[in-house]
């Protein structure tokens, strides 16, 4: 399995002429896959871990709140917004107890299978990699180059493989999705797949997926200019597409009131309780991730975003974002291969 971190299938069908090789293997019979809520990594990453959707594993944002420790960030285990501090939380709330279910990784090394993860060397014993991404040999790299070798090596010897590539996904945030340095890097994404597909031992299959799609925002609502989004708000959590909204007791109503006449249909807002049974978070949320969503979320619609240039500076800056509901950040293509 490779996954291309931010590959929507809508942006792979308009961009086709810069992935011959996905396009072709795509085929007129595309199969997409639905990624659920929020459409971003930490989530996607631990429903291809698990198996499982957001209110399962827990993974329910780029920031959420952990009772005991607030927002954190799922990316860096560590307090958010950064403080001076920047504190380490690996080793007051170890990801393997704050994300309990047995990955598919371990499982499959359980029946006998070899499993090897490779991904970022600087993702090597993260907190989301101990999370969600546990069990098998992980195989550090440093860019496109190392990865290409290192799968080729790495299926011809047998069992299971999962990749990851995420520089497609830096892109689309820092220039927009199908930019021309997006589009340049999903052309080196295509050539990568190429390689896997030529190193196939017989009877092997290659599944190229993604976490989620990205669309590119024109409409600005800063969280922090604005008093009456934040009164009665404890914390904000999620990212500007899909925002966790933690509330002082007493003041859901109110506060709930407040962001549905503020952000009008520039974003779907709706309570914690209303989202739940609508199945944002999947079938069924675990008693140990209700505290985790907002008391109120809000996801963004159109080209809206919901940022916070005083608390998130860099975030509040890009140009490409993801998480919320639209098709665009909701669904990836199935790609497959066979030998």
């Amino acid at each position: 399995m490779l996954l291309i971190d931010g590959l929507g299938a809508e942006l792979l069908d308009a961009h086709a002429e810069d992935a011959p090789v996905l396009s072709e293997l795509r085929g007129h019979d595309r199969r997409d896959l639905h990624v659920g809520f929020p459409a971003t990594t930490a989530a996607g990453l631990a429903a291809i871990g698990t198996g499982c959707r957001s209110g399962e594993h827990g993974m329910v944002g780029y920031t959420f709140h952990l009772p005991g420790a607030g927002v954190i960030n799922a990316l860096r285990w560590r307090p958010h917004p950064v403080s001076g501090a920047d504190e380490d939380l690996r080793a007051d709330y170890p990801p393997e107890r704050m994300q309990p279910k047995p990955t598919t990784f371990q499982q499959a090394e359980s029946a006998g299978v070899t499993v090897n993860v490779i991904s970022g060397a600087e993702f090597t014993g993260s907190g989301l990699t101990r999370a969600v991404l546990r069990g098998g040999q992980y195989i550090g790299v440093h860019a496109l180059g190392d990865l290409a070798a290192e799968v080729r090596t790495t299926i011809l010897g047998g069992g299971f493989c999962y990749g990851y590539h995420g520089q497609l996904d830096m892109l689309g945030h820092l220039h927009g999705p199908g930019s021309l340095p997006w589009r340049m890097q999903l052309r080196q994404v295509d050539q990568l797949v190429e390689s896997i597909v030529e190193s196939l031992p017989p009877g092997g299959l290659l599944a190229v997926v993604a976490d989620h799609g990205m669309v590119t925002v024109d409409d600005l609502v800063d969280i922090d200019e604005d008093d009456l989004l934040t009164s009665g708000v404890r914390a904000i959590g999620g990212e500007a597409r899909a925002r966790h909204v933690y509330v002082e007791h007493g003041a859901e109503e109110d506060v709930l009131a407040t962001w549905q006449e503020k952000l009008g249909e520039r974003a779907w807002v709706v309570s914690k309780d209303e989202a739940v049974e609508a199945g944002w978070f999947g079938d069924l949320v675990e008693d140990y991730v209700v505290d985790r969503i907002g008391d109120v979320i809000a996801a963004a619609r159109g080209g809206t975003a919901i940022i916070r240039r005083s608390h998130e500076p860099m975030e509040s800056m890009l140009i490409g974002h993801h998480g919320s509901l639209s098709t665009a950040e909701q669904l990836v293509p199935l790609v497959l291969a066979h030998r």
